[in-house]
């Protein structure tokens, strides 16, 4: 409130001046009830989200399996490869989709909490769960033996503590070649002397390496492998005409056989081999969530979500009556 800079009688001056502070006095009152009564509403509305996001979260139904420092954030912080479609990828407007997401979030309506997925290259999500940048590692990950007891599937060294899996799908790998130039290749033992690309990381790599060997045994040229760092970039240099055949995850291959090029680039050969169990792979020291991922898994294939995703994806072959813990060899 400024002061008036007329010139007044002396009673007059005092009259102004006593209004004066009566007005500010009362101006002064309002403000403080006008910032108490703001506060209030600040903490009515704090308070407010802080019991939507606890309601969410206790009113799901197996909310109180998971870790209590979960529940706080409301998040599960998932490590992924985020370019391996159908399993997880970016549409066209960059939002992250697939089988994966799906299924994460018909189990988030089980536990109460948003499952944040974060791109990772493959074959770093084992070593990034283990530095507790992620919660889980889901992204069509084979449950193997070597996996859950952290040995390098070529040295057979022991190179850390291992993850455990909660096991929600099987899947097997298939070879893919241009179309309509197979060259020869029916089969693994057709790669003899030829050259195949790879996500670096995979099953796929690893089976690759294992036959290679047994073309050189068997006196024959040794496979020529060439590993990218995700499957796309394996897929773009066959198509260029970089290599002879690609090898993946069968939902990867089929449906990369279904979409590249309008169906016109590829062609899948031989069948299915090694057909072993994708998990969710969790800290073996964090038993709570990973019995909490189980959980909501097995409820999520009880009440049907879980079939109703695996169609909409066109992969129901691989699905599973439960979830397990370590189901693979």
């Amino acid at each position: 409130m400024t002061a008036s800079t007329t010139r007044r009688s002396t009673a007059a001056k005092t009259r102004t001046l006593r209004s004066s502070r009566t007005a500010a006095v009362a101006a002064t009152a309002v403000a403080g009830a006008m910032l108490l009564t703001a506060c209030g509403d600040q903490t009515q509305k704090g308070a407010s989200d802080q019991e939507t996001k606890g309601t969410a979260v206790t009113s799901a139904p197996l909310a109180d399996r998971l870790p209590q420092a979960i529940r706080d954030k409301g998040v599960i912080k998932v490590g992924s490869d985020i370019a391996y479609a159908p399993v997880e990828f970016k549409d066209k407007d960059g939002k992250t989709v697939g089988i994966d997401p799906d299924l994460a979030e018909a189990m988030s309506k089980q536990l109460g909490v948003t499952f944040q997925f974060e791109n990772g290259t493959f074959d770093t999500l084992i070593t990034g769960l283990r530095a507790k940048r992620y919660d889980i590692a889901m992204s069509a990950m084979t449950d193997t033996k070597d996996r859950q007891q952290g040995i390098d599937s070529e040295t057979k060294k022991k190179v850390g503590e291992g993850v455990d899996f909660v096991d929600y799908f099987n899947a097997g790998v298939s070879i893919y070649t241009k179309k309509g130039a197979d060259k020869g290749i029916k089969a693994w033992a057709d790669l003899c002397g030829k050259k195949l690309v790879v996500q670096r990381g995979t099953v796929s790599e690893d089976l690759a390496k294992a036959e290679s060997k047994k073309c050189t045994d068997g006196k024959k040229p040794a496979i020529a492998i060439e590993a990218f760092d995700t499957d796309q970039q394996a897929q773009t240099r066959l198509r260029s005409g970089g290599a002879d055949a690609g090898s993946s995850d069968f939902p990867v291959a089929a449906y990369t056989v279904k979409t590249s090029g309008g169906g016109k680039d590829f062609q899948i050969v031989g069948g299915q081999v090694e057909a072993a169990p994708y998990g969710i792979a969790v800290a073996k020291s964090n038993t709570q969530l990973r019995d909490a991922i189980k959980a909501a898994m097995d409820a999520v294939i009880a009440n049907g979500e879980y079939k109703k995703v695996l169609d909409k994806w066109g992969v129901a072959q691989g699905a599973v009556t439960e979830a397990k813990i370590n189901g693979g060899s």
